[in-house]
Formats: structure tokens, C-alpha cells, sequence
């Protein structure tokens, strides 16, 4: 099924407003009686704005969008401009809801994951959100180590590249060394020849393994 554009609007104690992308699997009308597992995917700061089309042809969205067997629902939100990930947490998690609500979503199973900024917001949201979410895949990312213990039991899979020339590599590294030194359930994957570039983001999103490691992880009751 094609992509689609759309503008979640919700009055609360503040007024939520955000533009999103959203992929629902080709068999999705055809099969009434599946529900499906989500992955929210936080893109990079470069994608900001208020142009919802600038995420066309981008990141994990594009790869589900060519995969005909692609066995996920994909929600794509865009960050204002003048904002950032870690700000705009209640709001996507709202959308999030929202999609849930609407959707056949298997709410057992519901991931994240980001590339840069949205890396850094996929550490995040996870630590915030851990009952929501059943996984997380942080890619060229990082975040604050001293916070590791309130991540332990989160499946991570965790993806950077040695010659990050923007978000150098030891973001990812010192979360993976303050995780593994508490016994937490990470692993990580460290790219050489690759740089801070979308590159990054299709070598990782092309992994059939990862998906299969996704859905290996259910929301823990």
C-alpha cells in the first residue's frame, strides 16, 4: 500500500498538532482479522519543518514502502523546526495512541527506532515509555549513560558507524558499556566505511535479522 501524508490534531492541556507519514502493509485491507506490529521511526534533525514531503523516499518508511511482504505498520512523525525529539515526546506519544486507537496495531508488539536526532529521541522515549515499547533500535545516536539503569531490562540493538564524522561513535559506545556492565539486553552492531549519512540507515534497515529480532520481543505485562 502507498505511503500517506496526514495532520494529527488533539486539544489537551495543550494544543497537539503534528504532521506524520504512515505505512500500512499491502495485505493490510485484505486480511480484516490481523492485527499488526508498529514501529515508530523519529528521523534526523536535516528533516525538520513543517513540510511533511521532505520525508519522502526517506528512511525506514521507504524501505517498507518497496518490500512487498513488509509485515509492519510504519508511523513517521516530523519534528517543528524549531524543535527536537526529547521536546516533542507527549506529543508523538499522543499520535502514537492515536494510531493504536484507529488501527489494527498488535499492542504487544510496538518498536522504535531513529536515526541521529531521532536516535538520541529513541533512547529517550524508550526510558520514558518502557511499557510501551517492546524494543528499540538507536542508530548513530546517544544519550546519557548515568541513565542506563532505568534501561536494563529494554531489549536495545543499538547500530553506529566507527567513522561518524558528525555524532561520533562513542554515543552509542558509552550507552552499550554502561548497559553491559549492569547486565543489561543489548547488543550492537559498528559499521567501518560508512559515515554519518543515510547509508547508515539502509544498511540497517535492509537486515532481515533485525526484524525477525524485533518481533522476537513482546511487550512485557
Amino acid at each position: 500500500m502507498p505511503v500517506n501524508n496526514y495532520a494529527f490534531h488533539q486539544i489537551t492541556t495543550q494544543n497537539i498538532s503534528v504532521n506524520y507519514q504512515l505505512f500500512l502493509p499491502h495485505d493490510y485491507e485484505s486480511k480484516k482479522d490481523n492485527n499488526y506490529p508498529l514501529i515508530l521511526f523519529l528521523h534526523g534533525i536535516k528533516k525538520r519543518g513543517e513540510d511533511i514531503g521532505v520525508l519522502d523516499g526517506y528512511g525506514l518508511t521507504w524501505i517498507a514502502e518497496s518490500k512487498q511482504d513488509f509485515p509492519f505498520i510504519v508511523v513517521t512523525p516530523q519534528c517543528p523546526s524549531d524543535s527536537n525529539w526529547i521536546l516533542e515526546y507527549h506529543s508523538v506519544i499522543a499520535l502514537v495512541d492515536e494510531i493504536i486507537t484507529n488501527y489494527r496495531v498488535d499492542s504487544d508488539r510496538i518498536y522504535i527506532t531513529g536515526f541521529s536526532m531521532g536516535g538520541n529521541g529513541a533512547w529517550d522515549f524508550a526510558l520514558r515509555s518502557p511499557e510501551l515499547f517492546s524494543a528499540v533500535v538507536p542508530i548513530s545516536g546517544w544519550f546519557n549513560p548515568d541513565k542506563a539503569m532505568l534501561l536494563k531490562d529494554v531489549p536495545i540493538w543499538a547500530f553506529h558507524c566507527v567513522a561518524d564524522d558528525i555524532v561520533p561513535v562513542s554515543g552509542t559506545e558509552d550507552m552499550v558499556k554502561a548497559l553491559t556492565s549492569i547486565g543489561g539486553n543489548v547488543r550492537v552492531t559498528y559499521y567501518s566505511g560508512l559515515k554519518h549519512n543515510h547509508k547508515v540507515m539502509y544498511e540497517t534497515y535492509n537486515k532481515a535479522e533485525l526484524y525477525t529480532w524485533l518481533l522476537n520481543h513482546k511487550r512485557k505485562v
